[in-house]
């Protein structure tokens, strides 16, 4: 299943390997992101300032809403 944050993301970085610079990691570890791995919680607001703000965190770890909580306006 395809991660469409982190589609977005690679979208608005350029590449995966851009992508991958910005956060630090291989190219190889956002592939697996964008095929269903856990993004690590200390990568998330990497992907966000990669992505310039079209990924909001909570999107990229729904699963953590108590470090990237959803917005009030669109609960």
């Amino acid at each position: 299943m395809i991660s469409e944050p982190i589609d977005i993301a690679i979208r608005c970085a350029g590449s995966q390997g851009t992508l991958a610079k910005q956060c630090g990691v291989s190219q190889a570890t956002v592939w697996k992101w964008r095929h269903g791995k856990k993004v690590k919680a200390e990568h998330v607001l990497k992907i966000v300032a990669a992505a310039s703000g079209q990924v909001a965190a909570y999107q990229i770890r729904p699963d953590l809403p108590e470090l990237f909580p959803k917005p009030e306006k669109e609960q």
